[in-house]
């Protein structure tokens, strides 16, 4: 692969180009999905090729292709496409500089899941939809499991040479019960397929889904004969996997810089986070802190590079309550003035690198979960995402979950179907008076962030540990 890159970073410098880059990327994926005690999917697929960037008198060009023999028509067409940019672009594009790597860097694991015996899958698999679907009042199950591995080479003209390879494992199960129209789901360890990390077959071992099938079987059944979530406003805490989602939609997808100056709009808006902002506007409450941390060991969002050649970093997003920094690409950065955080990823080959999230994180606080329920007199405790909506600022949010308990003289009580809450953005983080600590705190993973046009998706994670919000609105419909 390295080879090959430097053959076409070769032949792109005859053209003149301001800056060109170019990715070589091989991805393999594995799904295996298992549904009410029948197979009910098996995916294996694997893509390779390569991505050249062209940077032409301010203007972008980007071409792609699996074919590896001509790459010479995708170097030519990627500068005649940023050529053509360049005498329609309304504002000249600068990059901010960067330290030079010639390194390579790879995630760490034990065991590699592709080479896990597809029979010994299918049994944990099998297995636990089985437990699932003895407990009684149970109608339908879900066990699925995933797999993805990623090795790509990254050179620039200004003589980065990058190689990089990630593994990352992931899965969960699910048990519905069903009544008439009541369709009540409970999920372990996560909703919409589980949770994932940078790790190999020992995360899946770790997370221990046979342990956790009856309980989550019975949980939905019992969620039958629950009440709803009486509409109230009163004290609300969020469990790690809803606060890891909250922290998505109202704290990553804002703080990209690409959405603050108009330059992305697509899918999942703009942002209310503009420049004037930063450095001077109460985001959340004194002990709010939020980094984008892409060196964190086994997030969805960590790597060595970004896929502009930038380096991983940890930087504040919110630091004491306050909004201080954005996620950047060098050309974004170049805008302000300062150094690229390192945020631009692709979606494979065929996609141009744009600011995604890496690790967006909740730094802990300093009481346990223990203490958390306990110190709460009356309140809702809420727990694993079911549904969601956010308006194109990332202002106003809607959120459903699986399950909420009451929460009274410090003690969880009774179970409720179907609790919602909402707020907006600022306010709820502002009466954000506590977090648990850093026993509770983990970071889960998303794979599926979407973003772009057309659509790329994205790995990140989220790390949290549980947390207390006052004057909620909760309940409703």
């Amino acid at each position: 692969m390295i080879d090959l890159g430097r053959e076409i970073l070769r032949y792109a410098s005859n053209f003149g180009a301001d800056y060109v880059d170019v990715r070589l990327v091989r991805r393999q994926l594995e799904e295996i999905e298992v549904k009410n005690g029948v197979l009910e999917n098996v995916s294996r697929n694997e893509t390779y090729g390569y991505g050249v960037r062209v940077l032409y008198k301010g203007a972008w060009g980007f071409a792609s292709s699996f074919d590896l023999a001509n790459f010479k028509l995708i170097v030519e067409k990627a500068y005649r496409i940023a050529k053509a940019s360049s005498e329609v672009n309304k504002r000249r594009v600068t990059l901010a500089p960067v330290e030079i790597y010639k390194t390579s860097w790879k995630s760490s694991y034990k065991i590699d899941p592709f080479l896990v015996p597809f029979e010994k899958k299918l049994d944990l698999l099998f297995t636990a939809d089985k437990i699932m679907r003895k407990v009684k009042g149970i109608s339908l199950t879900e066990a699925s499991l995933s797999f993805f591995r990623e090795d790509k080479v990254f050179l620039s003209s200004e003589g980065a040479e990058i190689e990089q390879s990630i593994l990352e494992s992931g899965g969960g199960i699910a048990a519905y019960a069903i009544e008439g129209s009541d369709v009540q789901r409970r999920s372990y360890p996560n909703s919409f397929g589980g949770d994932f990390r940078k790790a190999g077959w020992e995360f899946i071992e770790e997370l221990d889904l046979l342990g956790n099938a009856e309980r989550i079987a019975k949980e939905a059944v019992s969620l039958l004969s629950a009440e709803p979530l009486p509409e109230m406003t009163t004290t609300l805490i969020l469990d790690g996997t809803q606060l890891a989602l909250q922290v998505h939609e109202s704290c990553g997808h804002p703080t990209e810089l690409d959405r603050v100056l108009g330059m992305e709009a697509s899918f999942a808006g703009t942002s209310f986070l503009t420049l004037d902002k930063r450095g001077n506007f109460r985001y959340g409450s004194d002990i709010v802190n939020i980094v984008a941390d892409a060196t964190h060991p086994y997030g969805l969002g960590s790597f060595g590079f970004d896929d502009e050649g930038v380096i991983a970093q940890k930087s504040y997003l919110v630091k004491d309550g306050i909004f201080v920094g954005y996620l950047t690409s060098r050309e974004t950065a170049s805008f302000l003035g300062e150094y690229s955080n390192g945020t631009m990823r692709a979606d494979g080959w065929n996609r141009i690198p744009i600011i995604r999230m890496t690790n967006i994180n909740l730094l802990p606080g300093d009481i346990s979960f223990e203490e958390l329920i306990e110190s709460t007199e009356e309140g809702v405790y809420m727990s694993v995402n079911k549904n969601w909506s956010i308006d194109d600022k990332r202002l106003n949010f809607h959120f459903g979950c699986e399950i909420a308990y009451e929460i009274k003289n410090g003690k969880l009580g009774k179970i409720y179907k179907n609790p919602y809450y909402t707020g907006i953005t600022y306010e709820f983080w502002r009466n954000c008076d506590a977090i648990a600590d850093e026993k509770s705190w983990r970071v889960w993973g998303v794979p599926n962030c979407g973003k772009g046009e057309p659509i790329q998706t994205a790995r990140v994670g989220h790390g949290v540990s549980p947390a207390r919000f006052r004057r909620v609105r909760v309940g409703g419909k």
